[in-house]
């Protein structure tokens, strides 16, 4: 999975109204009176979309439309989709024993509307995957 950004397809209608969708993901539709606004309302309806999506343990394909306007994940939606694809084919269960957790709050670190890791939790992620851990504002 690569984490870059979807990218919305935006139209002008009649009543100068601007609907963004999201070619990779046809169940997102969205409007709004303004290009600010139909990006804001797409990052909205696509980070709700990819929660849920996540949350019921569907596999989220990376974004192939290139065109149009990036739009960001929020970053606990991100941080979710991450540990996915690292995590690969290895079961929760053998990472969560590797980071000393239960699988139990393993798997809440895989879910975006659960997960809520410390730094220090994070830290230990990305020594077990031979990573290092890079965190910006």
């Amino acid at each position: 999975m690569c984490l870059s950004k979807p990218s919305a397809a935006l139209s002008l209608f009649l009543f100068d109204e601007y609907i963004a969708q999201f070619p990779d993901m046809a169940n997102i539709v969205t409007c709004g009176f303004s290009l600010e606004e139909a990006l804001a309302m797409a990052k909205e309806a696509l980070d709700g979309c990819l929660e849920a999506d996540i949350s019921q343990g569907n596999t989220i394909p990376p974004p192939a439309y290139k065109e149009g306007y990036p739009v960001p994940i929020a970053p606990h939606i991100a941080l979710s989709l991450r540990l996915r694809e690292l995590r690969g084919e290895q079961s929760q269960t053998d990472i969560a024993r590797k980071l000393g957790l239960s699988y139990q709050s393993y798997q809440r670190l895989e879910n975006p509307r659960k997960a809520n890791p410390t730094v220090k939790t994070l830290e230990r992620i990305a020594r077990v995957y031979g990573r290092e851990l890079s965190i910006s504002m």
